[in-house]
């Protein structure tokens, strides 16, 4: 699967009725520029209010997702964002006239369909991910509902669901990999109980309900009273119980649809967490409810990463360059050559690695009571780092050498000690102009930054004696 981001490729249109609010509504679902996400715009309101997809914005989460921004509501918005990301997608723009995106067959499947009449259109920005690389959790005890992510490569959902009663027992239902939602997910329709649709109509709370569109889960004795609401509510002639439990209004999909539907609306709130998942989600009991507060801290650990700008690095896979490379490119030897390693290597950005061991001669004379790596050859490091991106960019780096023109706004936020590793990651600021290098450059030990600065140098040719 591609790194890009991505867009449609062209705008498309569907229209119904909203569930809840029971309105026609018209959804126009457009292309957006790279890193805009997806963004919900209000065309019947003055000004075309625009509300993000974002979880802090969510506001009520029973029946459905809602979302607010200074007054402006999107209901039940988790169908329509489950569908983007099964199809792939980061970034679109969602015109609608009314709160309530169209409820259509209760699930995400025709929103699907319409996004790939259209086609998927490849970006030019990468894609940034939420890489988790510790297990998270969140819990309800008053449900007894828990979310769980663990370290994955791939973006995968499980779901078990156990509602207490016999008429549905106990589902489970699993999405191994993203580009299975349109086949495995996408058409599981949304469900309720009967004793809650009753509660439901009686309170005027699904005012967009038609017979096609939800499954009705029948656990308790449907009464003639029950049997007239139902008729009325839904305009037909005859309403009954099929052998399976459900009313005979559709017949299944999927044994487990019920499941499958859950799974298809933890992918929909998640979203909301506003970037693409690493991990592995395992949601027991889930709901809207420990659905967005579970994207809540998922949002709060990516400000986090992206605040450390943390890169993804294995340390035991084969590098681009070994010791021995690095002195085939650079002109350093022990004891100043301190780069160990280089772990990626692109045309704009390197990382490397040195492991700090207390046999470095610096550590006999920098405080022996208590070894701190200097931070001036911290900052060498990176600038040998930075050489690599360069260097490796010649026919003949041999012949070549970097030298300092500029170092700017450097800080040291730890001790860098015996023991640690130093990673480093370089980025080019602006292309190379005329051997003029302008770089930025991190160095972590784990997941924090230790040293960081603004690099500026001057590739020359050797001279020749």
């Amino acid at each position: 699967m591609s790194d890009m981001q991505k867009t449609l490729q062209e705008e498309v249109t569907l229209s119904g009725i909203g569930l809840h609010t029971g309105k026609e509504v018209k959804l126009t679902i457009k292309p957006a520029k790279e890193n805009t996400g997806f963004v919900f715009v209000r065309t019947d309101l003055e000004g075309h209010p625009q509300v993000e997809a974002d979880v802090n914005y969510v506001v009520a989460t029973e029946r459905g997702t809602t979302l607010e921004k200074l007054g402006v509501k999107i209901n039940t918005c988790e169908h329509l964002l489950a569908a983007l990301v099964g199809c792939d997608i980061d970034n679109a723009i969602l015109e609608m006239n009314a709160s309530e995106p169209p409820i259509l067959d209760g699930s995400s499947k025709f929103f699907v369909e319409a996004i790939e009449s259209v086609g998927v259109v490849e970006q030019t920005v990468a894609r940034e991910y939420l890489v988790v690389k510790e297990v998270l959790s969140y819990s309800d005890p008053a449900t007894g509902s828990e979310i769980t992510i663990i370290p994955s490569d791939t973006y995968e959902v499980t779901t078990m669901v156990d509602f207490g009663t016999k008429v549905l027992g106990t589902q489970n239902a699993t999405l191994k990999n993203i580009s299975e939602f349109k086949e495995e997910i996408s058409s599981a329709r949304t469900f309720s109980f009967l004793h809650e649709l009753e509660m439901l109509l009686d309170h005027g709370l699904i005012k967009g309900g038609d017979i096609s569109n939800a499954i009705v889960y029948v656990d308790k004795d449907l009464t003639p009273e029950t049997t007239e609401k139902l008729k009325t509510a839904f305009g037909k002639d005859h309403v009954s119980i099929r052998p399976n439990g459900i009313l005979d209004n559709l017949t299944l999909n999927f044994p487990n649809e019920a499941a499958r539907h859950k799974l298809l609306d933890v992918i929909g709130d998640l979203a909301l967490c506003g970037v693409k998942i690493k991990g592995k989600i395992i949601a027991n009991k889930p709901g809207h409810f420990v659905n967005t507060q579970f994207a809540k801290k998922l949002n709060r650990q990516w400000k986090l990463q992206r605040k450390k700008n943390v890169p993804d690095f294995d340390l035991n896979k084969e590098p681009v360059f070994d010791i021995n490379g690095i002195m085939r490119l650079m002109p350093h030897r022990y004891p100043f050559l301190l780069i160990d390693k280089v772990l990626e290597l692109s045309d704009t950005h390197v990382v490397g690695l040195k492991n700090v061991t207390f046999n470095e001669p610096f550590f006999v004379g920098h405080f022996p009571k208590e070894p701190v790596m200097p931070g001036v050859l911290q900052v060498e490091a990176l600038a040998q780092t930075g050489g690599i991106l360069v260097l490796a960019s010649v026919p003949d780096p041999e012949n070549y050498s970097t030298y300092f023109i500029k170092i700017d706004k450097v800080k040291f936020k730890r001790k860098v000690i015996p023991g640690d590793t130093l990673v480093f990651k370089i980025e080019l600021i602006t292309p190379i102009r005329r051997g003029i290098v302008h770089m930025q450059g991190y160095g972590y030990v784990g997941d924090t930054v230790a040293v960081e600065a603004e690099l500026m140098a001057q590739v020359a040719k050797n001279k020749i004696d």
